[in-house]
């Protein structure tokens, strides 16, 4: 049971946080940085939730009911992994949620559901069109950034086995499904065109 009575406590005042098992760090630290990152990813997460049910278009309440159900998983599953980066390996509960294979292999089977349907790229993607597949694109650019926050950390403390991975698998989920939503709601996806002079 989690219980948020107090919002502020002033403690943070001068720079720093303590971790799960109770460590002082900056709040600018590796670790502070690559949690804080995955918080963002989750709250764009959370604007393509609302954009998903605001944005009109042809696309039925079931599927959108099922895209926003996929982004709801996804935003409990990075919140796991943010307490997984806020927790130093030594100091996990034994019942601390952590990202497993599972996590990971749900995100590339549904990943390549989607892929199939899709028309084949014959460039690279430029991110635009509709709304809800903008947004998606800045989500995925983040999880990259998260990504690389992450990897960072990795060179200098222990993290996760399967956390890097899953914030790759992710990256691809989020453009894949960018694309996905570009066709349900038939939606032209802006592509790179290199110059010719």
């Amino acid at each position: 049971m989690v219980r948020l009575n107090r919002i502020y406590t002033k403690a943070g005042d001068k720079g720093d946080t303590r971790l799960v098992g109770g460590q002082k760090v900056r709040k600018n630290s590796l670790r502070i940085e690559g949690y804080g990152t995955v918080d963002e990813l989750m709250s764009c997460l959370g604007v393509v939730r609302v954009a998903i049910t605001e944005t009109p278009g042809p696309v039925d309440a079931a599927t959108r009911a099922n895209l926003d159900e996929t982004c709801r998983r996804i935003q409990n599953e990075l919140f796991n992994l943010g307490s997984d980066l806020a927790t130093l390996i030594e100091d996990r509960h034994p019942k601390q949620p952590l990202i497993e294979a599972r996590h990971i292999q749900k995100l590339e089977e549904e990943l390549d559901a989607w892929n199939e349907r899709l028309p084949e790229l014959r460039s690279f993607v430029l991110p635009g069109g509709g709304r809800v597949g903008a947004l998606l694109h800045v989500a995925r650019t983040v999880c990259r950034r998260a990504e690389r926050c992450v990897i960072s950390l990795a060179e200098h403390e222990p993290v996760g086995e399967q956390v890097i991975p899953y914030l790759n698998r992710l990256s691809d989920h989020l453009f894949v499904m960018s694309r996905h939503v570009a066709l349900l709601w038939g939606e032209p996806e802006p592509l790179w065109q290199p110059e010719t002079t």
